[in-house]
């Protein structure tokens, strides 16, 4: 569109007319070319540089009505205002409906140049709305569509640094297996198993992120059942084969899934170190469990057992204060920072997880 002199084309085979609408709107600011029929408008408009149109009804081959219907089919197709002779308010409506931007009634005499010209201000005006809104909605939608393609590159992106985060703690999680396995001394023995399965548990979270829909959160009843299996494997003498988990699938934040992992992975442990330190015997098993609590989420490791009593009643369930070690107090760290706290009693350890307030 330009901004300082207006283009209108001028549709009509009356050349009398043509020329006063020219001497009334060249006055005004307007410069105007003059088509003769509406094939000759069309050819013009062709061209470009044209920003506004006044079209006639009653015209030679093409009629208005018929030349609107092509012009409108031009992509960004200037405003056009409907002018004609007639009456018969029947074309009026139905070149409104058509995509007429105004509809006006002209005379012989030129007296209908002054509406003219408000007409044709009114539809620019209309068409700098339209199109400042048009350009606007396209920078709404670009800007989506640039949103949605970065937060797929980031999804992208988080998932391979889980993935290869993962992998080097499982890495390192082998490594401390290995080292475990050749040490001859049991407190070495022992602090390398608590270490693998504290990394064991923050490798999880990974691999499930990476293996999950949703980054943002991880499914707890999964979770605790791959630590577990983790667990089981790495466990000396078959003394985990019978540890179960019952759990619910109750989805949770990944700096708390960590928190809660390390303190199972200490409770479970301790439960396998001081309850039965010996052995678990064939009717001895380790049950544990998640649940949606009155005060967010519990987590609860016991022993049972059915057929001979516990070697060690009085350590069977063991309070982070019992434990020995900086890695207790590192629990204990990592529980208030999640809102976990850890409680005890004679058939076992449980820990809640309440929500943030």
């Amino acid at each position: 569109m330009n901004s300082a002199t207006p283009i209108l084309l001028y549709i009509d085979d009356d050349e009398a007319l043509a020329r006063l609408v020219d001497r009334g709107l060249t006055r005004q600011g307007f410069k105007v070319v003059h088509a003769a029929s509406g094939a000759d408008g069309l050819d013009r408009l062709r061209q470009g540089g044209i920003d506004v149109i006044a079209l006639d009804q009653y015209m030679s081959g093409l009629d208005g009505l018929e030349t609107l219907e092509r012009i409108l089919a031009i992509p960004n197709a200037p405003p056009v205002v409907f002018v004609t002779a007639s009456q018969d308010s029947s074309i009026a409506v139905t070149a409104l409906k058509a995509g007429a931007a105004d509809y006006l009634v002209k005379d012989t005499l030129g007296d209908f140049i002054p509406l003219l010209h408000v007409a044709i201000d009114g539809a620019l005006r209309q068409a700098r709305i339209q199109k400042a809104r048009d350009d606007a909605e396209a920078e709404v939608h670009a800007s989506r569509d640039r949103y949605a393609a970065l937060a797929a590159e980031r999804e992208v992106l988080l998932r391979e640094v889980n993935h290869r985060v993962g992998n080097s703690l499982q890495i390192i999680a082998s490594l401390l297996h290995l080292q475990a396995n050749s040490s001859t001394q049991d407190d070495v023995k022992a602090a390398l198993t608590n270490a693998m399965g504290r990394v064991a548990a923050v490798a999880q979270v990974h691999r499930r992120l990476y293996t999950s829909h949703d980054l943002k959160s991880v499914l707890l009843n999964q979770y605790l059942d791959a630590l577990l299996e983790d667990l089981r494997r790495s466990a000396e003498r078959n003394r985990m084969s019978r540890l179960t988990l019952r759990a619910e699938p109750i989805e949770i934040d990944p700096d708390r899934a960590v928190a809660i992992g390390i303190i199972v992975n200490e409770l479970v442990m301790n439960a396998v170190k001081y309850a039965y330190p010996d052995g678990a015997g064939p009717a001895f098993h380790r049950h544990g469990a998640a649940h949606r609590h009155r005060h967010g989420i519990q987590a609860r490791c016991q022993r049972r057992a059915r057929s001979r009593p516990c070697r060690h009643p009085d350590r069977a369930a063991v309070s982070p204060r019992q434990s020995a070690g900086g890695e207790t107090r590192e629990c204990g760290r990592l529980a208030k920072r999640c809102a976990i706290h850890p409680t005890h009693c004679n058939h076992g350890n449980t820990i809640t997880s309440r929500p943030a307030k």
